[in-house]
């Protein structure tokens, strides 16, 4: 059973929403890619974990970016996601494009859930605010530390 969503857009001929299916977002995937974004978000079982390798230019920030929006959609608490890349840049703009393919199925209400990714960033950056005190959603071990160089640009 698909759920139905009603879409803001009008059709040329009727001034009524049109109904989106609610997984009508994930159509752009190719098989391969639709499979790791769906992989164990459903029905809120634990599932295996998922590896995947694919070469340049194959999409996997498009994937991870669905996938993250996909469990989101689904009910995960995105306090409890952890999105990690390499630059500032990356790191914005996989928050920006999960914003974008949950505001297809959950309108407004998107923003507030993307919000709440508090662990999303570059690997320095999470590994700082991880390691500041007073950070309630995770408490790091004792002896964890992150490595501070001062920036050179």
């Amino acid at each position: 059973m698909t759920a139905g969503i009603i879409d803001s857009h009008y059709s040329d001929h009727e001034r009524t929403p049109k109904v989106q299916t609610a997984t009508a977002y994930l159509d752009t995937l190719n098989p391969e890619q639709r499979r790791a974004v769906e992989h164990g978000a459903a029905g809120g079982l634990a599932a295996s974990p998922l590896l995947v390798i694919a070469g340049a230019g194959s999409g996997k920030t498009n994937t991870l970016a669905h996938r993250v929006a996909h469990l989101i959609v689904q009910g995960a608490d995105p306090r409890r996601i952890l999105l990690m890349t390499f630059s500032r840049r990356a790191a914005s703009e996989m928050t920006k494009r999960v914003e974008r393919i949950a505001r297809k199925v959950m309108g407004a209400n998107a923003g507030i859930m993307t919000d709440a990714l508090t662990w999303a960033g570059t690997y320095r950056g999470i590994g700082c605010s991880a390691n500041t005190p007073n950070r309630s959603a995770w408490t790091p071990p004792s002896r964890f530390t992150t490595a501070k160089t001062p920036r050179t640009s």
